[in-house]
């Protein structure tokens, strides 16, 4: 065993002198290479690394971005005195008071909704308020004559066309506008508001009058703890709240979990990225095997030589390994360095984006993890076309052109490059944080493969069997897609991927972007109106029915609740699919009826009678009850206004969330809140309402009723059209990634294939053909394939984003020309500008050289 290591280590060594001696010519054949491995390595350890300094400007800012060590937050109504107590003994607060209402001009001409942010003479507890021009909290909130301060964002000074000292009125108060508001500490904290803040005082919100029994205003108590407060005292502290106030029903967070929702969204949108680089990684595989193969093949005459002179095919295969492994060690390092970057880059690009400082610095298990894929890709890669070539012999090598058509390796060099491969896939799986998607698709990736092959043969395959025709071009073309070496499958599977998921992210952002341009505004209603007091129910029918007399106005009463616990087990330890999860985090809206509402249809069960008064009964939306793992009988605790109710499933319903109409998860019967205050809220359809009649009627339901928050379910959508437009773009940006790799691993393909074009060539000018017929030729050859390719794109990216649309969302799908011409002109600009570009070079060959070699 000794003298077979001491064996080994010598060949090792003589293997890796070999080497380095083999690669003083350069890198002339290895830059495809270098590009492929370096772009993927890149893009997954950038992409994690920018990820994690995110996570670390969380973590490391989380006081100021949370507002304090500790936020209790409480839905509809404030802290009671016994709360308030518990509170203030654990340190400093500082009280806050969020929600939706309209704000508008003094003279009632404008209006416009705003997110309101009361806040006291305490906040900020960390971090700094910043406004234009700067002013102590005196001065920007205090009242003046009657007259209290306000500060807000440009966009709404843009909005209702205002300058500092203008006024607005908010709910019976009115405010002065005395700075802009450039940044707030804890905006992150506070949520996605899909209107401009008005940041007030608490006295100020008070003196509006917007808050009411059953309003929908959000109370977070922020809690900066004594210096030295350990996690360990801040969990205990948690303990002790659940504990002393049981029914409290306020969500508690710590300055390790400031943006518990942010931090969410940028793993899940860092695990696609990963995935899209990944999938760039492998497509850039195919570069690695093409770029392998034409190297070993310019080398035919050396290792032709040395086996002839006794070197044995296993040390053979070990200096070009050893070769192979250095060159993919300098591409994987030029990735790293792009990776480590990133961070830097990003820091200051993602501000505007998001309001969370990214640490740039070097996260080293982010980028091993993306050496460790570029290793493992190129080994996968590059064991087939070596072992082929361990058992070529001599002879063969210095009569043929290559290694084409000399079949598998011995099986040994297949097994591990397969394990090699499982490997890679069950990495890619373990280091995600969604198994179950990045499982999809690893096994989507696998099987676009193995499709992709499999069209590459039935190309090649209906080549074979056309019938011949009397066009010279075009039968050399059609020829040169079957014959022996041809390029057909390296272009169709290079190419093809990259074009699939291209063509699957557009199609799926185009429906999205249809349906909401489109078919949604057409089925939704035109106006929601939230916060109608029960009092003013009626009143305010009379307006709408007066203003709005072709609408339907749909009312229904609405209250705010949380889950607490499912058949009496508390929901944070309760295991739900991520899909059902959404269900149990944060609050709900909630309603009762007792009537089955004419937008559901029973799934299962019964609907309660009319003057039911019995124990608590719930009607669940049978999608999320079946995600959830709930069935009849089962029981839902909920907690309302700080008091628990248990209510029992007594049917599930269907319901149409893509109406946008009101509907809700859960609809108890009337007697479970017999007694509780509530506001109401309330849709109205008008399909033939022009521009100016919304405005008319928006700004007499503002005039009459301040303190109803009201929606125009066009403006929402328009907002939402553009958020899913900057997602389309950012998520196709990314898949440039792998489509890039796609072109990259085509022009090595190209190129690997240039020592057939030349020897074609040559014999074809030998034999009378012109340079003008033979460009047209291998231009048909290109067209012809570049065609198949794209149409397979379309068929299994329509397929994928079909499925997507249909079965996952539950939208219309349909398929978009635009994106079909668009796909095929990109495919034959691609595959026919590259082929010419290396074609020309090869049609400027010398004759005699070649022929000499014949």
């Amino acid at each position: 065993m000794a003298d077979k290591g001491v064996a080994w280590s010598r060949t090792l060594k003589l293997a890796f002198r070999f080497s380095l001696r083999e690669m003083r010519g350069g890198l002339s054949g290895f830059l495809i290479f270098l590009a492929c491995i370096a772009l993927g390595v890149a893009a997954i350890g950038g992409v994690n690394s920018v990820a994690r300094a995110i996570t670390a400007g969380v973590a490391n800012e989380g006081q100021s971005l949370l507002g304090g060590d500790l936020r209790f937050q409480l839905n509809q109504r404030a802290a009671t005195q016994a709360e308030h107590v518990f509170l203030d003994g654990l340190g400093t607060v500082s009280h806050s008071a969020n929600m939706r209402s309209m704000a508008r001009l003094e003279d009632g001409s404008d209006q416009a909704l705003v997110e309101a942010k009361a806040v006291d003479g305490a906040y900020p507890l960390y971090g700094a308020l910043e406004t234009e021009p700067a002013l102590s909290k005196q001065e920007l909130f205090g009242e003046r004559s009657g007259i209290f301060g306000a500060a807000a964002p440009d966009l709404l000074f843009e909005r209702l066309n205002l300058g500092i000292g203008d006024r607005l009125k908010l709910g019976s108060a009115t405010f002065e506008l005395r700075a802009r508001l450039v940044s707030e500490p804890d905006a992150v904290s506070d949520g996605f508001g899909f209107a401009p803040r008005l940041m007030v005082s608490t006295d100020g919100l008070a003196a509006s009058g917007l808050i009411q029994p059953g309003s929908l205003v959000e109370n977070a108590y922020k809690i900066r703890l004594p210096v030295g407060t350990s996690e360990a005292g801040i969990k205990a502290i948690q303990e002790q709240a659940g504990e002393n106030f049981p029914e409290a029903g306020w969500t508690i967070r710590t300055r390790s979990n400031a943006a518990p929702a942010l931090s969410s969204n940028i793993e899940r949108f860092s695990q696609f990225l990963t995935l899209v680089g990944l999938t760039a990684l492998v497509v850039g595989g195919v570069g690695v095997a093409n770029a392998v193969r034409a190297y070993l093949d310019g080398k035919r005459g050396v290792i032709a030589t040395l086996k002839s002179l006794g070197a044995s095919g296993g040390f053979v295969f070990t200096v070009y390994l050893v070769q192979i492994l250095m060159i993919a060690t300098l591409g994987i390092a030029l990735g790293l360095v792009l990776g480590a970057l990133m961070p830097f880059a990003a820091s200051a690009a993602l501000q505007s984006v998001i309001p969370v400082p990214a640490e740039g610095g070097f996260y080293p298990g982010a980028l091993g993890m993306a050496a460790l894929f570029g290793l493992l890709v190129t080994l996968a890669f590059a064991l087939l076309p070596l072992g082929r070539a361990r058992d070529v012999p001599a002879t063969a090598l210095f009569r043929e052109m290559g290694f084409e058509g000399r079949g598998f390796p011995r099986p040994l060099y297949v097994a591990a490059a397969l394990g090699i491969a499982l490997l890679l896939a069950a990495l890619a799986i373990l280091f995600s944080d969604d198994r179950r998607i990045a499982s999809i698709f690893v096994g989507a990736t696998i099987l676009a493969f193995l499709v992709l092959r499999v069209v590459g043969a039935l190309v090649q395959w209906a080549a074979k069997k056309s019938p011949r025709v009397g066009s010279t071009v075009l039968r050399l073309a059609i020829g040169n897609i079957h014959r022996p070496g041809a390029l057909t499958p390296s272009v169709v599977l290079s190419l093809g991927l990259g074009l699939t998921l291209l063509v699957t992210l557009a199609l799926i952002d185009g429906n999205l972007r249809r349906q909401i341009s489109g078919s949604l505004p057409e089925r939704a209603p035109n106006f929601f109106f939230v916060d109608i007091q029960s009092s003013d129910v009626d009143a305010f029918s009379a307006l709408v029915g007066k203003e709005a007399p072709q609408g339907t106005l749909v009312k229904v009463p609405m209250l705010r609740g949380r889950v607490m616990a499912l058949n009496g087990v508390d929901v944070d330890k309760v295991k739900v699919p991520a899909e059902g999860a959404w269900v149990l985090r944060g609050d709900r809206g909630l309603t009762y009826e007792a009537r089955l509402p004419k937008n559901a249809t029973l799934t299962e069960g019964t609907w309660w009678p009319d003057n039911y008064a019995g124990e608590p009964l719930v009607s669940f939306s049978a999608e999320e009850g079946k995600e959830i793992g709930l069935k009849l009988g089962d029981t839902v605790t909920v907690n309302v206004l700080g008091r628990n109710v248990t209510a029992k499933i007594a049917n599930f319903r269907q319901v149409e969330w893509e109406t946008m109409g009101i509907n809700f998860v859960m609809v108890f019967s009337p007697s479970t809140f017999a007694g509780a205050p509530h506001s109401w809220l309330a849709t109205l359809t008008e399909k033939g309402a022009s521009g100016a009649d919304d405005a008319r009627l928006l700004n007499a339901v503002t005039r009459a009723f301040p303190a109803v928050t009201t929606v125009r379910v066009k403006d929402a959508l328009d907002i939402v059209n553009r958020l899913v437009a900057q997602l389309g773009t950012a998520i196709r940006a990314a898949a440039g990634v792998a489509l890039i790799a796609s072109v990259l691993v085509l022009a090595g393909a190209l190129a690997a294939g240039n020592r057939a074009r030349i020897h074609d060539a040559v014999v074809l000018k030998t034999l009378g053909a012109t340079r003008k017929t033979l460009i047209a030729a291998f231009s048909l050859e290109y067209m012809l394939i570049g065609l198949a390719t794209a149409i397979f794109a379309l068929a299994a990216g329509g397929v994928a984003a079909w499925f997507v649309v249909a079965r996952i969302m539950t939208l219309p799908s349909h398929f978009m020309p635009d994106v079909a011409v668009a796909t095929i002109a990109f495919a034959l600009v691609v595959t026919v500008g590259i082929g010419l570009a290396g074609t020309w070079r090869v049609l400027g060959h010398k004759a005699a050289p070649v022929l000499r070699n014949l």
